[in-house]
């Protein structure tokens, strides 16, 4: 459980792939290389987030959903915020239906791609 992610606990790093969002996952993400646990929550966090971001993005486009649609977002977002970075901190793989088949699927195309890069540089 005391694995080191980026020279520090991978719970802390974990949460910290919360902390800013999908923005603070992609960081995250892309500086991790080999601790599942934690590209894990990176890429929740980029799916969760993100989503939320584009969700709220389409939905200031229409006047009359942004009213209603918007301070809801808003709520869910904080509430899977908190949620989130308490689950990474206590070193679990918090599951939330639909978005986790989601990060896995993104992390299964990515790992593939990976490896995929890599078997190529090996050719060289």
């Amino acid at each position: 459980m005391s694995e080191k992610s980026l020279g520090m606990n991978e719970n802390v790093t974990a949460v910290l792939a919360y902390l800013l969002g999908w923005l603070s996952g992609l960081i995250v993400y892309l500086l991790e290389e080999e601790n599942e646990f934690v590209r894990y929550h990176a890429m929740q966090s980029m799916v969760v987030f993100g989503g939320i971001t584009i969700l709220g993005i389409v939905f200031s486009i229409v006047p009359i959903l942004h009213g209603a649609v918007i301070p809801t977002l808003n709520l869910i977002g904080i509430v899977l915020w908190v949620i989130l970075m308490v689950k990474a901190a206590q070193h679990e793989r918090f599951r939330l239906p639909v978005i986790s088949d989601m990060t896995d699927d993104f992390l299964a195309k990515f790992n593939t791609a990976k490896a995929d890069k890599g078997s190529d540089d090996s050719e060289d």
